[in-house]
């Protein structure tokens, strides 16, 4: 179980691998972070920085075949997940920690009613009250009107919008402890989104459950997280407080994310987008991977920067502001 200080999840060091006709394609690298009991952590970056592929890792939902882990450990209240057993990890997915998948219509079994679907996790998972009456309090909590004709219906015959929160409804039916939210907002407009991330954080804390965000959108973080990660291609390059990292962002890359934001204050200052694109696996270079698209880049940007903590809590991989030390 481990002690009180123990996180509830701790990252080391995870690099992901997918199979190809070359050989091994290393998706993640040595991916390190680790989240508090009952807190939000943000992981954000750009489409195809592998925040989705480390997110099904946690639960080791990689596709079989193609996708392994090629080293690491991922420590859920002090136990190794890569190394349980089927039996132990079943019990784990559903029960202690949960996942609210980024596409709901495609997560969900077109071919079962809603109610199959919510009743599933009890047929694995122990429960002393009645399911039932569960998810019907659940639909209730999440904000669904009229649950009973809800819970007959099919996929297809609900919004986008309804369909998240059935997928969070699902999430919650047995109080896990933690909540992976993979791009929860995703393909929702805005005022949708707005009320799924209010109910989420709601929920949070009604069941004191911890959330680890996915997303690409800094402002969810700067509402809803505690902490953030900034992932690029396969790494984690910044790590600190939410107040740390979007006001005081010490890498180029996290800088051009706050930059491609539109401002509604201070002026009318037009969004900067980062040049370029984030590189596909397969092209990934040694040293520092946002080389090609930083305006800072210099010679030792070749080799890999170390993670090095510039305040409480608040570390970063980049040679800026250790010129002297690389000289």
């Amino acid at each position: 179980m481990g002690s009180p200080s123990t996180p509830l999840l701790e990252v080391q060091d995870l690099s992901i691998g997918f199979e190809s006709e070359t050989g091994t394609v290393a998706i993640t690298d040595r991916v390190s972070f680790r989240i508090n009991a009952g807190e939000a952590y943000g992981l954000v970056g750009e489409s195809g920085c592998g925040k989705s592929v480390t997110c099904l890792a946690l639960l080791k939902l990689l596709p079989n075949p193609g996708g392994k882990i090629l080293s690491g450990k991922i420590l859920f209240r002090g136990r190794d997940i890569l190394s349980m057993p089927p039996q132990e990890l079943r019990a784990l997915r559903g029960g202690d920690i949960a996942m609210i998948f980024q596409e709901p219509g495609a997560a969900l079994n077109p071919l079962w009613p809603i109610r199959k679907q919510l009743l599933e996790p009890f047929r694995y998972h122990e429960f002393s009250g009645d399911p039932e009456r569960r998810i019907l309090t659940l639909l209730e909590r999440v904000g669904i009107p009229d649950p009973p004709r809800v819970l007959d219906a099919y996929p297809h015959q609900l919004s986008g919008g309804m369909l998240q929160r059935v997928m969070i409804a699902m999430a919650l039916a047995l109080n896990p402890k933690l909540l992976i939210a993979d791009e929860p907002t995703t393909a929702l407009d805005v005022t949708v989104q707005a009320q799924i991330m209010e109910l989420i954080g709601e929920l949070r804390r009604e069941f004191g459950a911890a959330v680890l965000m996915i997303t690409h959108n800094l402002n969810l973080v700067a509402q809803y997280a505690d902490r953030v990660g900034v992932m690029y291609a396969g790494r984690v390059v910044e790590e600190g407080s939410v107040g740390d990292v979007l006001d005081a962002p010490a890498h180029p890359y996290s800088q051009g994310l706050l930059a491609a934001l539109p401002r509604l204050t201070g002026g009318r200052q037009a969004p900067r987008p980062i040049p370029g694109q984030v590189p596909r696996p397969s092209d990934y270079v040694s040293g520092c991977r946002f080389r090609d698209r930083c305006a800072h880049a210099f010679a030792p940007c070749g080799e890999q920067p170390p993670s090095r903590e510039i305040s409480t809590g608040h570390s970063v991989a980049c040679f800026l502001g250790m010129e002297k030390a690389v000289a």
